[in-house]
């Protein structure tokens, strides 16, 4: 099998991934578990490749999983806009590895190993 399930069906893993895909592009740096950061990782790489072609329908397959959430209240601008116009124009050089997985250690509750994931 190509994915993790992480114990969810796939609608509630598509909602997961596009909850924490959208944070990632908003705050540019989240903590989660070991599992779900290797998995997000592969999702926003994809959004950020999506960002540095910068088309109408890269733009539109992009809106379709990142969520609308405002990003900055100064500008007024949501996550899809920051996306292509902030991180999509700092990556333009670069050929992927846009991410950086960072561990912490294991969480107090369950002992989940847990990771900082951020943008580069």
């Amino acid at each position: 099998m190509a994915y993790a399930k992480l114990g969810r069906t796939s609608s509630q893993r598509k909602a997961l991934f596009r909850d924490l895909a959208t944070d990632l592009i908003i705050n540019e740096r989240i903590e989660t578990t070991e599992a779900k950061a290797k998995e997000l990782r592969s999702i926003v790489e994809k959004m950020i490749t999506l960002g540095k072609r910068g088309d109408l329908h890269a733009r539109r397959q992009a809106a379709a999983f990142i969520r609308r959430e405002v990003a900055d209240e100064e500008s007024n601008q949501d996550a899809i806009q920051k996306l292509f116009s902030d991180i999509a124009t700092r990556y333009e050089e670069r050929q992927g590895g846009y991410t950086r997985i960072l561990k912490i250690g294991p969480r107090r509750g369950d002992g989940a190993p847990m990771v900082i994931i951020e943008l580069v």
